[in-house]
């Protein structure tokens, strides 16, 4: 028997012996699932926001935006548009944002620079594609009320209580 047939088996026995040792099975973390994974989300209702830091324009922020999903903490996403006198982007701020963040909507002059600034934040993945360019534009868009809907269903009942306990005083009188 020639040598050559040999050699060849013992080379691909010992390659196969080296992938399988490669290939031993191993506990998955939290990243390899998002890696495998990438509808997986961190933590439930996670969510991802455009993010960048004073870009030339929405283009340039939207397309080199990394994709990473928002902190736990962040409930919004804020984007921040610089304009000039002529109404020309001078930079785009977008990240993800807090309640607090976010309660400085709208658009405000800078007289002393001639610039305008529009604030705007929205609820939801990828919400802050567009910029804000004037007032209607600039404003905290939520897909759900901020404040919890019991508190205000609780609020109401009291009023209307109070409302029929004036009209039975009112009665009396």
């Amino acid at each position: 028997m020639e040598p050559w047939p040999i050699v060849a088996w013992v080379l691909m026995l010992t390659f196969i012996i080296d992938w399988l040792k490669t290939v031993q099975s191993r506990d998955f973390t939290e990243k390899d699932i998002i890696f495998l994974y990438p509808s997986t989300t961190p933590y439930p209702g996670g969510f991802k926001c455009f993010t960048c830091e004073e870009a030339a324009d929405n283009y340039q922020c939207n397309r080199w935006a990394p994709d990473l999903y928002c902190p736990k903490e962040s409930k919004y996403c804020y984007t921040r548009h610089v304009l000039d006198g002529d109404e020309a982007s001078i930079s785009v701020t977008k990240r993800c944002a807090t309640l607090q963040d976010c309660l400085t909507t709208g658009c405000m002059d800078m007289e002393h620079e001639g610039n305008r600034v529009c604030v705007s934040c929205c609820e939801g993945n990828i919400c802050n594609m567009l910029l804000p360019w004037n007032e209607t534009d600039a404003v905290f868009a939520t897909t759900s009320p901020l404040s919890g809907g019991q508190q205000v269903a609780m609020h109401n009942a009291l009023v209307l209580s109070l409302f029929v306990d004036f009209v039975i005083i009112l009665s009396y009188a």
